[in-house]
């Protein structure tokens, strides 16, 4: 696996690569169209603008999050960009039969060769009754537990490289390497880089037990941020696709023209999130909304923890503040996800970021 499929280039004064992860947020009074349609502009946008990957996550039952499918996305975000890595940040894996997602992901490494990232989770993206729809079974735990046997499936699938006399020997996920062990068969062996996700140590562990890339969720556990970065390096055993370890962190970063309108937009995501947590998920709320809200001092408090972890202000109070984070944890990548209620305001966010490091103009 070539390394540069894993690590990015860095581009101007950023001290890492820089990358997105794209909740294809829909705001009130927009729809799911008018989010898809901003997810494009958005990849073209950072691709022209030297970001090097662009990941969609996969969230159910939530009214402004339209990234349910992310293997659909992909395929439409593939069609309308050139260089730019593509993937999930991440798929559920215990809410899908492995072989099923073997195959979205060879279609999308068919669609977009070399490209394709598949970055795996063991959390439900939902909450549990949805989560039992989707598994057909109430026994939730049992996928989470059984997720490194997921893994393992996974990836023979992927490699098509079932030992002899195993009950899936004779089952190949199409596209896939047994193409081009056929008779007349010219299909590339290449498949997708895997990466595993987490906001714990569990798979920070894992990661570094198979010498696979870690994406942390900072930018919704970063408590544990440091200490399982710590861990995945700890652990970390070179393997066939990295020699030494590779983390990215997901940070929630939105840079705007006007300070005073990233404070609004930031209220707005607390709301957001409260509304969530409270099991009332809704379309992400306009700031005037949040304004009039009447926090609780109990919500209060839950606002103020929420949006110390976003690193938000003009383009270079964003930067100053993205420079401090990668200095505190040393991550290889940063992997930015900008919340606002308008599309516009989102790409503008990442056109201010790349402004404030010098990338490549588009």
């Amino acid at each position: 696996m070539p390394a540069d499929e894993i690590r990015g280039a860095v581009h101007g004064t950023a001290p890492v690569p820089l990358s997105v992860l794209d909740l294809v947020t829909v705001g009130a009074g927009s729809t799911a169209s008018d989010a898809l349609r901003t997810s494009v502009e958005l990849a073209r946008l950072t691709e022209a603008r030297g970001f090097h990957r662009y990941w969609v996550a996969e969230h159910h039952s939530m009214p402004g999050v339209a990234s349910s499918s992310p293997a659909v996305i992909l395929a439409n975000l593939a069609a309308h960009t050139d260089r730019i890595r593509l993937g999930s940040g991440g798929v559920m894996l215990p809410n899908h039969a492995p072989l099923v997602i073997a195959e979205q992901f060879g279609t999308l490494e068919a669609l977009a060769p070399g490209r394709i990232d598949l970055g795996l989770g063991r959390a439900p993206g939902t909450d549990g009754a949805t989560a039992a729809a989707l598994r057909r079974s109430d026994t939730l735990n049992e996928g989470a537990d059984d997720f490194p046997q997921q893994l393992a499936e996974l990836t023979r699938f992927l490699d098509d490289d079932f030992p002899d006399g195993h009950p899936y020997a004779r089952i190949h996920a199409i596209p896939g390497p047994v193409q081009g062990s056929s008779p007349g068969g010219v299909q590339s062996a290449h498949r997708p880089v895997i990466w595993l996700l987490g906001s714990s140590g569990f798979s920070a562990q894992l990661a570094g037990m198979l010498g696979l890339p870690f994406a942390f969720a900072h930018h919704f556990s970063a408590q544990n941020t440091i200490p399982a970065l710590d861990l995945y390096r700890e652990t970390f055993r070179p393997s066939e696709v990295l020699a030494e370890p590779y983390a990215l962190i997901g940070v929630s970063a939105l840079a705007t023209d006007d300070e005073a309108e990233a404070a609004r937009q930031v209220r707005a995501t607390a709301l957001n999130m409260l509304r969530l947590r409270m099991g009332r998920p809704g379309l992400f709320p306009d700031p005037e909304d949040a304004a009039r809200h009447e926090f609780s001092p109990m919500e209060e408090e839950f606002a103020a923890s929420f949006t110390r972890n976003i690193v938000h202000g003009t383009a270079d109070e964003v930067r100053a503040g993205l420079d401090d984070l990668h200095k505190r944890t040393g991550a290889d990548e940063l992997m930015l996800t900008s919340h606002a209620h308008r599309g516009e305001l989102r790409l503008r966010s990442y056109e201010l970021i790349a402004d404030a490091y010098g990338l490549p103009a588009a």
